[in-house]
């Protein structure tokens, strides 16, 4: 544990210093070189309570009369209270989003309290109006539920493309969807994409060079790509596998009733690696 790491090293610390000092022949006044030093203990330092927020938001329930939220969270727990004034509050009025902030104190921040794991707990915000379905609620910045297509009182998260996501088919928002689903880079460029509505390919790229920004330093050209096969379900586009070589091999492999007129021609991926550009979306 780190606390008795730190003590650890205090007592090393002091053994060195009785060294050296007795090396140089230092003594303390009526006390023979062989007796022992008495120890002080300084006084210990109180551990700080901090004011933070949950780690994780698990869940928000609606009271029947969609006035009283009930936000689940997941807090600092240990041997000792680890959470005291942990509460939910209104940040602004309001108004087709409703801001809600979670925070509570607690001494977690430092190890040595012991505070080390985690439960569950709940707190509750009264809000001025109902909550209505067209409402979106967001509690502390991260996490957006809706009452929308919800299973009440049990509020709906909404995922990274909002709450409510967009068709499956050929479009740009459609498409981003797809890059989620294979976790691909942050500020990652759509280099090609070949649809039908049911089967997809789709080749991207993303700058491998120094923070460019929109820079067009010939630094910032070198980047790394890949190319991604979907097939169209209930859920989005759903990943079929990946490949750099041209043709349709790979895809058949797991897929072999993915068109052939769709990955055919396909190119091996690294001659498509050219400086980045953003080209027009051929789905649509």
């Amino acid at each position: 544990m780190p606390g008795s790491r730190r003590g650890w090293r205090t007592a090393a610390a002091g053994a060195l210093a009785a060294l050296l000092l007795g090396a140089c022949g230092t003594q303390v006044a009526g006390q023979g070189a062989n007796d022992p030093v008495p120890h002080t203990a300084g006084p210990s330092t109180p551990i700080a309570w901090t004011t933070a927020e949950p780690s994780q938001v698990t869940g928000v329930s609606l009271s029947g009369d969609r006035r009283t939220l009930t936000v689940q969270v997941q807090v600092p727990s240990g041997e000792h209270p680890c959470v005291r004034d942990l509460k939910a509050v209104l940040t602004e009025p309001p108004t087709d989003i409703v801001r809600v902030q979670v925070t509570f104190s607690s001494p977690s921040f430092d190890r040595a309290s012991g505070c080390t794991r985690e439960k569950p707990a709940s707190t509750q915000v009264h809000l001025p109006a109902p909550l209505t379905t067209g409402q979106r609620l967001v509690v502390d910045n991260y996490d957006t539920f809706t009452a929308e297509g919800a299973a009440l009182p049990a509020l709906r998260l909404c995922g990274k493309l909002g709450c409510t996501p967009p068709a499956t088919g050929c479009t740009d928002a459609s498409y981003d969807q797809a890059l989620l689903a294979v976790a691909a880079p942050a500020h990652t460029y759509r280099d090609s994409e070949d649809c039908d509505g049911n089967w997809l390919v789709l080749d991207f790229s993303w700058r491998t060079g120094p923070a460019c920004g929109d820079s067009g330093s010939s630094a910032c050209t070198s980047r790394l790509g890949d190319r991604y096969f979907f097939r169209a379900e209930p859920s989005g586009w759903v990943p079929l596998t990946s490949g750099a070589a041209g043709g349709c091999g790979s895809v058949h492999k797991v897929a072999p009733d993915f068109p052939t007129a769709m990955c055919a021609s396909l190119p091996p991926l690294s001659a498509q690696l050219h400086p980045v550009h953003t080209p027009a979306a051929k789905g649509g």
